[in-house]
């Protein structure tokens, strides 16, 4: 793909897994692989997890939220997207403002130190430790990194309850905005989860990281804080719950 060899023309040594930052001033350097992240996400949200109101005829799922503003993290293996999120700026129009304000109890989050996460995913065969480091670790890990260097403060999410376990387990500390409502069979609600270098440094030490772990390929204008070595840092991490 003409895209793949744009981005491994900026590659050094050997091929591993990266996290690539995508957003409206480098996005033409990954135009190919749009088509299969939209394809991989009607896979995962429509044919596997049956959310029906998603399905298109055209096999991609794709709606009114992705956007110029939208910013994206590809998780990339050997060139293969296996797994990805997305950000989206809480002074846009988002999931929790547009669809689900009813589930913050005083009303949706609107702040530009806050970002709304969704839509994220991990392929099927690289899901779980048997796959190597768990990619759905990597990309926790690439996008709380990617809110400190911007200046982000917390993140917004709507989700299902179950995420709740996993983010302790992690490190991450989430707070609810609102109980959980049950919408089509499932438990979901808001929450918010605290965006610091602490957490950061943590999931680093937990996914073995010693280094940032993000790729901005094509945005050396982007105003960003440059994070430091994790080799470096001798001041205590959050110890994630057993």
């Amino acid at each position: 793909m003409q895209g793949c060899r744009t981005i491994e023309s900026q590659s050094s040594g050997d091929w591993m897994t990266e996290i690539h930052v995508v957003q409206r001033d480098n996005r033409h350097l990954y135009e190919t692989y749009f088509d299969p992240y939209f394809r991989l996400r009607h896979d995962i949200y429509v044919k596997q997890r049956k959310w029906m109101a998603l399905d298109r005829p055209d096999g991609r799922e794709i709606d009114q939220f992705d956007t110029e503003d939208a910013v994206y993290l590809f998780c990339l293996d050997r060139g293969q997207l296996i797994g990805a999120m997305r950000a989206l700026p809480t002074v846009s129009p988002t999931l929790m403002s547009d669809i689900f304000p009813y589930l913050a109890v005083r009303g949706p989050i609107q702040r530009p130190d806050v970002y709304e996460l969704s839509r994220v995913f991990v392929i099927p065969e690289r899901r779980g430790e048997h796959a190597g480091p768990r990619i759905e670790m990597l990309l926790l890990t690439a996008i709380m990194e990617y809110g400190i260097s911007i200046g982000l403060t917390v993140f917004s999410i709507v989700l299902e309850s179950w995420w709740l376990p996993r983010f302790e387990r992690c490190g991450w500390r989430a707070h609810p905005l609102g109980l959980p409502q049950m919408i089509d069979g499932m438990s979901v609600l808001a929450v918010l989860v605290d965006c610091d270098e602490t957490t950061w440094r943590s999931l680093c030490s937990q996914t073995g990281r010693t280094s940032p772990t993000l790729t901005w390929h094509g945005l050396t204008d982007v105003n960003r804080q440059i994070l430091p070595d994790i080799s470096l840092l001798r001041s205590p991490t959050v110890q994630p719950t057993r």
